[in-house]
């Protein structure tokens, strides 16, 4: 499975961005798929995931009611709409696509999002 993340950039606090995570091909809903972050100086750490086979959402307490994870089957894509965001959103985000456990999974290259104060 390849992905391929996109969508970053620069916005404004208060401002929202959607990102994207295209695969080259459909992914099975065995595949849980997700997205997760890493700030500078910090480690990779969850946002949200669309849970295998019955498509719950899970989110970081952090993003709760502010991101929204949702796929769309027709485009092998999978999308996160960030709403409200905050400086400490500032990090590159990573889509990843597993069965088991992420560490196991395919994982894209990673979209910078930068936000101003």
């Amino acid at each position: 499975v390849q992905l391929q993340a996109s969508g970053g950039g620069l916005v404004q606090a208060g401002g929202s961005l959607r990102l994207s995570c295209a695969a080259a091909g459909r992914i099975s809903d065995n595949y849980n798929i997700g997205w997760w972050r890493q700030a500078p100086g910090k480690q990779r750490e969850f946002v949200a995931l669309l849970g295998s086979n019955n498509g719950n959402q899970y989110y970081a307490d952090s993003v709760k009611d502010r991101f929204t994870i949702s796929r769309n089957n027709v485009k092998n894509t999978v999308y996160l709409q960030m709403n409200s965001l905050k400086f400490e959103d500032t990090a590159i985000y990573y889509c990843a696509a597993y069965i088991s456990t992420p560490a196991s999974g395919y994982w894209g290259q990673g979209t910078l999002v930068t936000v101003s104060s």
